[in-house]
């Protein structure tokens, strides 16, 4: 999952982050005594003050710098000349600057190194944040000025890039309610103000169901299990003052290898509904009645502006534009997903049975049995492939792709010169390979700890923009790998090691843009993934395989004949994967077309399953209840679907290398690749950027041959 730019993703898309340039229209600002608020310094352009942040500094800082910059959007719109894109839209893109660094600290300390405390911040200033992008996102006489420029460009196009800004930064206030009487203004700000909560309020029952629900083994529970997970576990309870036990988790980085290798069905169980009924206890963390109302004020909202619903609202300014073309798609890949699920069963019942396990494959069966298919079919055991995706070794492997594609150069930078918010956190300089010119740094963030939310993701705390003078990146990349005991190798599963690339992939994003304006930075949900999609294709490349896949104990390089097995099995299990990931995102798009009156969270998800014919031997990737990436917030609500749309343009772009005469390293291909699919972000309309790398639009086929289901016919 990516995490934008912090100022981004938590002004909900709105062109917030505003000044005015002319300094007999702005008050002189003194110098704040909060050193969150405060100027980056120190090397590199400055870095941010990680190792001075505090949680009884967070309030008072976002306070003060929401004052700020709504005295500086209060300078834009009272300016009394006319409108211009120079006074209103560039003074708009030309800061917030300090509420962008204190956005920077808020989000890892949310997301990184969460607490009880922070959290009780964090329930003071969802409401405050609310009615701060409200004052923005209602201003009469800013949006007035922006549709002044808007009316005045469609008349007389600027440069691309203004242009686009431009029509960015009217669509974004539009979608938002700029247009609306003041009646519907008012009731569209409390609307707001209500659902900022409530995703505060999701969250944090996610990760309190997160950090107390953990299963304790014993010696005679460990069947099945690897060394090295063994002693993470070990060490993993030993810090929870459990020593002599062993601990899983309730994270997927936990979950997963236990339920694909234990041999204790009764704790595979366990672990299998702690994990999956997060959200959903029925206790005071229960999320179901908070989803419920988010769904209703989602459609009064919308529904103030005119739209049916909120799918029809939010794709609007999506690559799908409808949410009927979204669920084509997806409908389009179900019948194949479902109908590859019932084959995936019926080999694993048969092994079941072959070993004398008198049993019927439930969800906590299917990584388990699903391991013993693929040895059986493929001679192919993951255990074996682990040995060989040593974590220190992906990350080189990375690097050697960046300097490829890209030619970047990763340098680590000494530990103790750039303030880390933890103790695991690494930091490298990023430069140009050929002239040495710095573009930035990148933090890695890898293990899972207490108070850090799960999954992996990526985010920026500085972007690159031109418009002011050039910037560097100030980019990192999140992880929740289970820390290893001291001395021992961190050990990483291939999907692991995709997922490891693929977060990578939108850092790769962050440094490779070319935009003038901070707008332009921001991402079509729908595109967004595909360029990180892309990456994922490097890890099994031959130049990757032969010099990074070396065996953690010998250094011994990856056997061809395990390379040849991998390939061979590259389509295995594809039903589950495909299938657990289309429930979500069909689930996800049909709460949002459905009529929210009195719904029933639970009953709809179980109902609309059956519907669909879900399989019963797996479940959602992403419970309703445990579902962040849609209530915790907006980025992906009605947009989950964006994962598969990227996934057809991927496997698309894929073939273009594929049929190049380098394949995925040829140097013309890769140059367009930059040019065309990473540097200009938001500053060309998607579809028309992947037209000037392909040459034609994206076609399905590619996409289904890959996941080897059936290719339909014309």
């Amino acid at each position: 999952m990516i995490s934008k730019s912090l100022k981004a993703t938590l002004i909900c898309s709105i062109v917030l982050f505003s000044s005015c340039k002319e300094e007999s229209k702005i008050p002189e600002k003194t110098m704040s005594d909060n050193v969150l608020i405060q100027e980056w310094t120190g090397p590199y352009d400055g870095v941010p003050a990680f190792d001075k942040v505090s949680v009884e500094a967070i309030k008072p800082a976002m306070e003060e710098a929401m004052k700020l910059n709504l005295a500086e959007i209060e300078a834009i719109a009272n300016n009394t000349e006319p409108a211009t894109f120079e006074n209103t839209i560039v003074a708009m893109e030309s800061a917030g600057k300090e509420l962008s660094r204190v956005f920077a600290y808020y989000g890892i300390m949310g997301s990184n190194v969460s607490s009880a405390e922070f959290r009780k911040v964090q329930a003071e200033l969802a409401p405050k944040l609310s009615d701060f992008r409200s004052q923005i996102s209602q201003n009469e006489k800013l949006f007035q000025r922006i549709k002044t420029v808007y009316d005045a460009s469609q008349k007389t196009p600027l440069e691309a890039q203004a242009q686009r800004v431009v029509y960015l930064t009217y669509k974004q206030f539009e979608m938002n309610g700029a247009n609306l009487n003041a009646e519907k203004k008012k009731r569209y700000a409390e609307i707001n103000k209500e659902l900022s909560t409530l995703y505060t309020d999701f969250a944090n029952n996610v990760l309190h169901d997160e950090e107390n629900y953990i299963t304790y083994l014993n010696e005679d529970q460990l069947g099945g299990l690897a060394e090295g997970f063994i002693k993470s576990a070990a060490k993993i309870a030993t810090d929870k003052g459990e020593d002599g036990k062993y601990a899983i988790t309730n994270s997927r980085s936990s979950m997963d290898p236990f339920l694909t290798y234990s041999t204790e069905r009764e704790l595979r169980k366990q672990v299998w509904e702690n994990y999956y009924s997060r959200g959903d206890n029925g206790d005071e963390f229960d999320n179901n009645k908070i989803i419920a109302e988010i769904l209703k004020l989602r459609k009064e909202r919308v529904g103030l502006m005119g739209y049916d619903n909120y799918a029809e609202w939010r794709l609007q300014d999506r690559m799908a534009k409808t949410p009927e073309n979204a669920m084509d798609l997806m409908m389009a890949v179900w019948p194949a997903a479902t109908a590859r699920v019932k084959e995936e069963v019926a080999d694993m019942q048969t092994v079941a049975n072959e070993l004398g396990d008198k049993i019927t494959i439930e969800p906590w069966d299917y990584r388990y049995y699903a391991e013993k298919v693929r040895q059986k079919k493929y001679d192919l055991d993951s255990e074996e492939v682990k040995q060989y995706l040593q974590l220190d070794k992906l990350t080189e492997a990375m690097f050697f792709t960046a300097g490829e594609l890209f030619n970047y150069k990763f340098t680590p930078v000494a530990e103790g010169s750039v303030p880390v918010f933890h103790e695991d956190v690494k930091v490298w300089e990023v430069t140009d390979k050929d002239s040495g010119k710095h573009i930035g740094l990148w933090y890695l963030d890898p293990f899972a700890r207490q108070g850090k939310r799960s999954g992996a993701w990526a985010t920026t705390y500085r972007s690159s923009d031109s418009f002011e003078g050039e910037k560097n990146v100030l980019a990192s990349n999140n992880s929740n790998f289970v820390k290893p005991a001291p001395g021992e190798a961190v050990l990483v599963s291939w999907d692991d090691a995709t997922t490891f690339f693929h977060e990578f992939g939108h850092a790769l994003h962050f440094f490779s843009a070319d935009v003038k304006y901070p707008t332009l930075n921001g991402g079509v949900r729908d595109y967004t993934e595909f360029q990180s999609q892309l990456l994922e294709r490097w890890l099994s490349t031959d130049k990757v395989i032969n010099q990074f896949l070396v065996h953690y104990k010998t250094g011994e390089p990856i056997p061809a004949t395990l390379v040849e097995k991998i390939k061979k099995a590259s389509t295995f299990n594809q039903g589950f994967g495909t299938t657990e990931y289309l429930a979500s995102a069909l689930i996800d798009m049909k709460l949002h077309l459905a009529d929210p009156t009195d719904i029933d969270i639970d009953k709809f998800e179980r109902e609309t399953l059956d519907e669909l014919g879900m399989p019963k031997e797996l479940p959602m990737r992403h419970r309703t209840p445990q579902f962040g990436h849609v209530f915790s917030g907006e980025g992906y609500a009605t947009a989950y679907y964006g994962y598969m749309w990227a996934d057809v343009l991927t496997s698309d772009a894929s073939e273009a290398f594929r049929e190049s005469e380098g394949g995925f390293y040829d140097k013309a291909v890769a140059d367009k690749l930059v040019k065309y699919l990473f540097a200009p972000r938001n500053a060309m309309d998607p579809a028309e950027a992947y037209r000037k790398f392909r040459g034609r639009d994206a076609k399905i086929e590619a996409l289904m041959k890959d996941r080897g289901f059936p290719v339909p016919k014309d």
